[in-house]
């Protein structure tokens, strides 16, 4: 699997707060990106789409140490999050798991650091 996920009660905006200030307590994560796809297709493509928005989190200490063993992998960061509204108003949330991404550098450092972000991310998810 590459990722693991829950379903939060809405408004979309609060539900992102929600997970905003989680992710500071259980990290930390700060978050240092955030694509609104359904803005952007809007935009561009005039496409309707129930609010979905893709979240880049960071731990500035794991993602330190994931360039540190290997500059190139730092193409795989920040962890995604994607947060999407659903049909019945609630929010489902989607992590990327580290463990799956960071496997595919062949570095023990990089397994390491996956692993601790995984765990860190779970909390995460039981805490929401």
């Amino acid at each position: 699997m590459y990722s693991f996920s829950t379903v939060i009660d809405g408004p979309m905006d609060a539900a992102v707060q929600h997970l905003t200030d989680t992710l500071k307590e259980h990290g930390p994560f700060g978050i240092v990106s955030d694509i609104n796809v359904a803005g952007i297709l809007k935009a561009k493509m005039g496409v309707e789409r129930r609010p979905y928005r893709i979240l880049g989190a960071c731990n500035p200490k794991l993602a330190n140490q994931v360039i540190e063993g290997n500059e190139d992998a730092g193409v795989l960061l920040p962890c995604n999050i994607l947060v999407s509204e659903q049909k019945d108003g609630r929010v489902k949330v989607v992590f990327q798991d580290p463990v799956a991404l960071l496997s595919v550098v062949d570095s023990p450092a990089a397994r390491e650091v996956g692993e601790t972000a995984t765990a860190m991310l779970k909390k995460v998810v039981d805490n929401l």
